[in-house]
């Protein structure tokens, strides 16, 4: 049938149970185990196939809803659950609380995303990124910050995936009925329905919000799908990473430009404003734009603008950083330059110029990290990566001195963390743990007994093979498959055999198929009679992504195999649900991709916390936490080339490695005590638990989400908060007005130094200093003189890098009438080794967020 209308009735909840609607309406529930399986219980059949407590309570009958409201044993369950929720929701002595009362108080925080990973049943999500701002806002909700985010309501969401009878994905969408989640509509300050326009093409479109309770705090999803739009901007909104670079462009002005207008629109107060990724950047042109409106000029609009505003950049990878032709962002943007900004097209374009090898584009991230003050990576190695690929913005910066920190990536524990485990973390660690999760001794894994640790990881290991074994039924009976086929699937992978798991996006660096490069090696470890092992794979590819569909199809064959069936399986449609049912139930957790290109990850993370060992290439946040107790890395911390004579050099190495660890290390070690059975009261290999407990301490706090919003307070949030209430609207114009006059004269600084190296022969030993400089109109109040010392490491500098051994300032002294200054000092050399020496000027205010703000310095 084709329908003209959908309606939804809902039956009518009894009073006794009647704040069930309240808390299916907030995702509360998504990380509350003892919520989600009260919703089951309701209506298992809907509950199974759909995960979302609002359709469970839409679809119920009137009858089953007074069965459970007359049910002694439910209600008490109800009473608990309620009672938590409405504790969580009220509680007063929340971290930040504290803070606040002790005078730490922040304003308002922002956080503005394209995509959000909060659950299954809200397919807004595409992956790692998404899962990332999804535990960032549940976990500001658990601090009790004040904290806002803005997102986009995709109305099909991002894609499922089916894997035909070829083994090639293929791509359907699901619609998401605004009735059908928690969600309720975002109201403005008259008490109406938000609604906002953006310019996009010369035309306008429309956009309302819609409101999704998390915990306690908001996230406000864009939506353009509105009987005003003609059909194609209402599409804007259609899906996740659909279409082309032009439909990209009008998603993002709707997220940026829109998601500040709807802010103002419910009159939502912030101070700081988060950009996660360079989708969100144009928040900081309309941002700008408000202030020009107001009497500003671009310039000083836009110092005030950074000074509250930070950039997460999350890739490494160039085709994650949005950057589009010139021409695209003409058509786009309209004359908003002039109009709106008061700039010609030219500084416009400049503001975000990026120049490619094809030619100049309008970046997104130039854009984002010219419009903050703030700017990190997501962990330590990607924070080094980020600063060499963006250093081109502070020319004459050695790299480490680029203006970009990391905060190394984290997870919402509650949201990932197995019933079984936290059972016995309730148990063992102390009333209120969760409170404590950043903090060591919270950790108290040794004292879990053995047997209880290991019996919690057998039942979930069997878990994940009966979810295993029903999908892969489900998938052979719609492929066709011939009889013999399907019912292998009902026994496919046993649960007294080490299972490793791989499950990521299927982007071709990620290299799902390393594991096969040696498929006779393959099919022996996998059929070793005394000691075999079993691999789970389950992933996406973009669907405009071909190489990484072609890897699913190989996998895809060489799971019927006939010595690889039933030992290699791969599950279609990975979403939040396969990924707990993995990273929970697998052995060990398999991660492989290109060093240095995965930019942190936290899929192995999720698996650590449950006792799911790692085994990864240091790369991402494994690099920082493996310490050869924890898990196993593949390969080792060189970096190749990015030619394909280096890249299969280091697929051979990575792949041996890879190998090798497995056979001699892992395998042994699980095995080495066997049989293992609890059943049957044998022996417990301790050595195994011994990594398993390892795994645990070690992400519990020091990767757990809590931590990470921490830091972000710290670091980036404080800071921020603070210097947006400095810059105020006369600061700003002050700011920009120096800015300007160093900027325009800067080209005239000219310096002239020499070292006196003579008697620099042992550590510790001080260089005198000594040159002048031309500083023109200039004033020395205007620039700082540095010396810098740099170790030669021909290594480093192949990469780009460079190791600052040490720096000392230098004293200018008066200026003369010819514009020529000297300046003299000492610059320490601390320990033997070559050093490079060498002097340069950057421009100075003891006001400057940043020591190289302006992106220029002067080297003699």
């Amino acid at each position: 049938m084709q329908a003209i209308q959908r309606i939804t009735i809902q039956a009518t909840l009894p009073e006794r149970i009647a704040k069930l609607r309240v808390l299916s309406g907030n995702l509360y529930w998504s990380w509350t185990p003892a919520a989600f399986e009260l919703f089951r219980e309701i209506n298992p059949n809907v509950f199974d196939a759909t995960h979302n407590p609002v359709r469970v309570l839409n679809e119920c009958s009137q009858a089953n809803l007074e069965r459970v409201a007359h049910d002694p044993a439910f209600l008490e369950r109800f009473d608990a659950v309620i009672k938590d929720f409405e504790a969580y929701m009220g509680r007063k002595d929340t971290w930040y609380a504290k803070e606040a009362a002790a005078g730490h108080k922040l304003e308002g925080i922002a956080y503005f995303s394209m995509e959000y990973g909060f659950h299954e049943s809200l397919q807004i999500y595409s992956g790692g990124l998404g899962v990332l701002a999804g535990d960032h806002c549940k976990s500001a909700s658990d601090l009790g910050l004040p904290f806002q985010a803005v997102g986009m309501l995709f109305g099909e969401g991002y894609f499922h995936q089916r894997i035909n009878a070829d083994g090639w994905q293929e791509e359907w969408y699901e619609t998401i009925n605004p009735s059908g989640v928690p969600l309720e509509r975002a109201l403005d300050t008259n008490g109406k329905p938000v609604k906002v326009s953006v310019e996009i093409s010369g035309r306008t479109v429309y956009a309302t919000a819609w409101k999704l309770p998390v915990g306690r705090i908001n996230v406000y999803l864009m939506d353009t799908n509105l009987e005003e739009n003609p059909e194609a901007d209402r599409g804007i909104t259609a899906r996740l990473y659909g279409g082309n670079q032009d439909l990209r462009v009008a998603q993002e002005l709707v997220l940026g430009v829109g998601g500040i207008r709807a802010l103002r629109a419910m009159d939502v107060q912030a101070s700081v404003y988060h950009m996660n990724e360079g989708h969100a950047a144009f928040l900081g042109l309309e941002r700008v734009r408000e202030m020009v409106a107001q009497g500003l000029s671009f310039d000083e609009a836009a110092e005030a603008v950074a000074a509250g505003a930070i950039f997460t950049t999350h890739t490494p990878v160039p085709a994650g950083n949005d950057a589009f032709a010139v021409e695209l962002v003409e058509k786009k943007l309209g004359g908003y330059w002039y109009t709106a900004l008061g700039l010609s097209r030219e500084d416009f374009l400049n503001i975000a110029r990026h120049d490619q090898p094809w030619g100049p584009t309008f970046s997104m991230t130039v854009l984002a990290l010219k419009l903050s003050r703030q700017h990190n990576g997501v962990s330590e190695l990607h924070g080094e990566v980020s600063r060499r690929m963006w250093g081109f913005l502070w020319p004459g910066a050695e790299s480490v001195e680029v203006p970009i920190t990391h905060v190394t990536n984290g997870i919402h524990t509650r949201s990932f963390l197995a019933p079984e485990l936290a059972e016995l973390y309730n148990k063992h660690f102390g009333k209120d743990w969760d409170d404590r999760l950043e903090q060591k001794e919270t950790w108290k894994v040794d004292e879990i007994p053995d047997k209880d640790l290991w019996g919690a990881r057998v039942a979930l290991k069997r878990n994940l093979i009966g979810f295993v074994r029903e999908r892969l039924t489900i998938q052979r009976e719609r492929n066709g498959e011939d009889a013999a086929h399907v019912a292998a699937a009902s026994s496919a992978l046993r649960d007294d055999v080490l299972t490793i798991g791989f499950a990521r996006r299927f982007a071709t660096y990620k290299r799902a198929t390393l594991l096969f490069r040696d498929l006779e090696r393959l099919r022996k470890i996998v059929n070793d009679s005394d000691r075999p092992v079993q691999f789970i794979f389950a992933g996406k590819a973009h669907p405009a992504d071909n190489p990484g569909k072609t890897f699913i199809q190989a996998i895809n064959k060489l799971s019927h195999d006939a010595e690889l069936e039933g030992k290699v399986v791969f599950l279609e449609d990975y979403d939040m649900n396969v990924a707990r049912h993995l990273v929970q139930g697998c052995d060990i957790w398999l991660n492989n991709p290109r060093r240095p290109l995965e930019a942190s990850g936290t899929s192995g993370e999720k698996a650590s916390l449950n006792g799911c060992i790692n085994f990864s290439v240091l790369d991402g946040w494994w690099r920082e936490a493996y310490d050869g107790t924890n898990g196993w890395n593949i390969g080792s911390e060189r970096e190749y080339g990015t030619d394909d004579d280096s890249l299969r050099r280091q697929d051979e190495a990575d792949s041996k490695s890879l190998y090798e660890t497995l056979e001699h290390e892992i395998v042994p070690l699980y095995y080495g005590d066997q049989p293992w059975s609890v059943e049957a009261g044998r022996t417990f290999n301790h050595g195994w638990l011994e990594q398993v407990r390892n795994a645990i301490r070690t992400v519990g706090p020091e990767y757990s989400m809590q931590r990470q919003v921490l830091d972000y307070v710290h670091t980036l949030y404080a800071p921020a908060s603070a210097r947006a209430a400095k810059v105020d609207a006369a600061e700003a114009k002050t700011l920009a007005a120096w800015k300007k006059r160093v900027t325009s004269q800067w080209s005239g600084v000219r310096l002239e130094a020499s070292a006196d190296t003579s008697a620099a022969h042992t550590p510790n030993a001080g260089v005198p200093i000594t040159g002048r400089a031309y500083l023109g109109a200039l004033e020395a109040s205007d620039l700082k003189l540095e010396a810098i010392l740099t170790r030669v490491n021909a290594e480093a500098q192949a990469q780009g890098m460079a190791e600052i051994a040490g720096r000392a300032t230098l004293e200018l002294g008066a200026k003369g009438t010819d514009g020529w200054t000297s300046f003299s000092g000492t610059l320490n050399i601390p320990e033997a080794g070559s050093f490079d020496i060498g002097v340069r000027a950057i421009p100075f205010r003891e006001d400057l967020a940043q020591a190289l703000e302006l992106g220029i310095s002067r080297w003699a």
